[in-house]
């Protein structure tokens, strides 16, 4: 499984918040830490996940909507 990124951007577009929000919201000075999170430069702590999903408005047991199963390529039919 992958995080789905882009999905977690949609949520937080979806929710009106801009990556200076969400990262004030995360306990972060400013947007970087959040914007190379989002972006894919960090990777995201399961922590981080967590607190991610909570601000969106989603609990523990709906993280898996942030995740997407991916089969490579050769093993596809």
């Amino acid at each position: 499984m992958t995080l789905d990124l882009l999905r977690l951007k949609a949520e937080r577009v979806a929710k009106g918040l801009s990556q200076d929000e969400m990262a004030r919201k995360m306990g972060w000075k400013t947007r970087t830490p959040y914007a190379k999170r989002e972006n894919g430069i960090v990777n995201i702590g399961a922590d981080e996940l967590v607190k991610m999903a909570s601000i969106l408005g989603y609990s523990k047991n709906e993280l898996g909507i942030f995740f997407t199963t991916t089969v490579p390529k050769k093993e596809r039919l």
